[in-house]
């Protein structure tokens, strides 16, 4: 990837630090999309990441991320439509998917406010209720009374690591620089369109303009940059694989049709469907304690993120999943939560006016949103503003800073239901 990264101000570059056009801090999804999208416009950028390229440390990584189009805020819809089309055309530029598209299936009381505004946004279709004898995946759902169901087109599965992996080689065949394990500790501004990017190691990069997108660390590092709060909470998630029944595992896979699924209610489960490992299923449930990027408990058992989702597949899908013993496999992963669970996308400002955007708080529902994230940034770093967002009708209005200034729960207030998002 490195010797591909040279034809536009490389790796070369990198070692003299040469001047780029955009310097991008963060190499998850969301920073790897954004060097994928000014490269594509012909912008000399470096991306540069705190550890190993494809890391397991934040947000990006793991077998499986979905999308999907249901949500109980209408702002969210029209981006993910946008970025479902950018997610095809960077599979049509790489010559490979990483994107299963499957039906997404949303289930809960029938009253329920969150579950009533995302089948209307999402223009999804109610399907079933505990009374209905037969409907799609009625033999492998067991539905209380009260409850419905309701099924949506756009829905799918995202290989995460490969998807990541997929937009830093784009980058790089665009010509971007990269460079991994070197942690970025200040910012600074030089003049009009000129940026000082530095490093623990005293390396100093330089750019017109820069993007920083660090996930869990994005509180302590605008802190030390820029002086600004950016109210965004990492939170110790868990990632739960069940066992598949015998003789239902070719049912619940994405060749037999099976879905995407949230289920709302008291304890808010997400899934995908058995692709990832065979016979295994992921089933989860939204957030986590709080805790320190930089000292994380690796250790814990997180039986409070794994007994209510033993609890919701025995009463809703037992003769399909097991639950004797627990989950099969368990991986830890980090949510960045904002109070309002939207996220941060904006222009850091003061003395760095528009040259510093920032891309944080995606709260667990984030990585679906990677392409036209990552579009956003690089377009309001390149030019100050983002025709293509307000093209797709996407109002970046809720996603300011300025939100939470005098008004600790930002959009909270606007939104008439419950932020109930789904990973």
């Amino acid at each position: 990837m490195a010797a591909a990264a040279a034809a536009n101000g490389g790796e070369g570059d990198v070692r003299r630090g040469g001047g780029f056009d955009v310097i991008v801090v963060g190499a998850g999804i969301m920073g790897s999309c954004a060097a994928y999208a000014a490269s594509s416009r012909g912008a000399r950028v470096l991306l540069l990441e705190r550890f190993d390229l494809l890391h397991h440390r934040g947000s990006s990584h793991g077998e499986s991320r979905t999308i999907r189009a249901t949500y109980p805020q209408a702002h969210y819809p029209p981006m993910v439509r946008l970025a479902a089309r950018l997610w095809d055309d960077a599979q049509r530029d790489a010559g490979y998917r990483v994107l299963t598209p499957t039906p997404h299936l949303d289930l809960g009381p029938r009253g329920d406010a969150a579950l009533r505004a995302s089948i209307e946004n999402g223009g999804a279709t109610e399907v079933a209720s505990a009374a209905a004898e037969s409907w799609p995946w009625s033999g492998v759902f067991r539905l209380p009374e009260g409850w419905t169901a309701a099924t949506s087109e756009l829905g799918g599965v995202m290989k995460a690591t490969k998807a990541v992996a997929m937009f830093q080689s784009l980058a790089a065949k665009n010509g971007a620089a990269m460079r991994d394990r070197t942690e970025v500790v200040d910012v600074t501004k030089q003049g009009e369109g000129s940026m000082v990017v530095k490093t623990s190691s005293g390396e100093e990069f330089h750019g017109g303009k820069c993007i920083i997108t660090v996930g869990a660390w994005a509180s302590k590092l605008l802190k030390s940059v820029a002086g600004v709060d950016l109210p965004v909470q990492p939170l110790h998630t868990l990632i739960c694989y069940w066992k598949v029944r015998p003789g239902h595992e070719h049912e619940l896979t994405p060749e037999a049709g099976f879905p995407t699924f949230a289920s709302y209610g008291d304890t808010y489960i997400y899934s995908t469907p058995s692709m990832e490992f065979p016979g295994l299923i992921k089933v989860a449930t939204h957030g986590g304690p709080p805790c320190d990027p930089d000292s994380r408990d690796w250790s814990g058992g997180g039986a409070g993120l794994v007994e209510p989702v033993a609890r919701w597949i025995d009463e809703f899908m037992p003769g399909h999943v097991d639950t004797a013993g627990g989950p099969v496999i368990r991986q830890w992963c980090m949510y960045s939560m904002t109070p309002d669970e939207d996220y941060i996308i904006d222009f850091v400002g003061g003395e760095f006016g528009k040259d510093v955007v920032v891309g944080a708080g995606f709260s667990g529902h984030g990585f679906k949103m990677g392409p036209a994230v990552g579009r956003i940034l690089a377009e309001m770093a390149m030019d100050g503003e983002a025709r293509t967002a307000a093209e797709a009708g996407v109002e970046l209005r809720h996603f300011r800073i300025a939100r939470f200034e005098g008004n600790p729960e930002g959009n909270l207030a606007e939104n008439k239901v419950k932020s109930w998002v789904l990973p």
